[in-house]
């Protein structure tokens, strides 16, 4: 079992930056696929980024391209998302994604664990 907890989420304006971390817990996820995931107030949830086991994969929403950076550091079993240039329409709760394959894509059904999320607000 594998337990995720993501932080770093913030209230930041129009233009400004966020740093969001994952950090697992219980088992090494050293070769898990890891994503995160975002859901804005009446809207379904919508992927960003996803990185395959090793950091030498990455997939971006179109949205985010440019302006968002997802990474990994195996040996502190922790995943990031760097987030510049954030919009308001960013604005969501952010969630990361897990699963024990090495590499997953864009679909949430492909996660099988899952944070609890944290919430990102960028102001006008």
């Amino acid at each position: 079992q594998v337990q995720l907890r993501e932080s770093g989420g913030g209230l930041v304006q129009a233009g400004g930056s966020l740093r969001l971390s994952c950090a697992a817990s219980g088992r090494t996820f050293i070769s898990y696929a890891m994503a995160w995931f975002r859901q804005a107030p009446g809207k379904e949830r919508e992927f960003v980024a996803a990185i395959n086991w090793n950091g030498g994969t990455t997939a971006y929403a179109d949205s985010v391209k440019g302006r968002f950076t997802i990474s990994r550091d195996n040996a502190e079993n922790t995943a990031h998302l760097q987030m510049i240039s954030l919009k308001p329409e960013d604005t969501a709760v952010y969630s990361c994604a897990a699963d024990r394959s090495p590499n997953r894509g864009q679909s949430p059904y492909e996660y099988e664990y899952w944070g609890q999320g944290t919430q990102v607000t960028v102001s006008a």
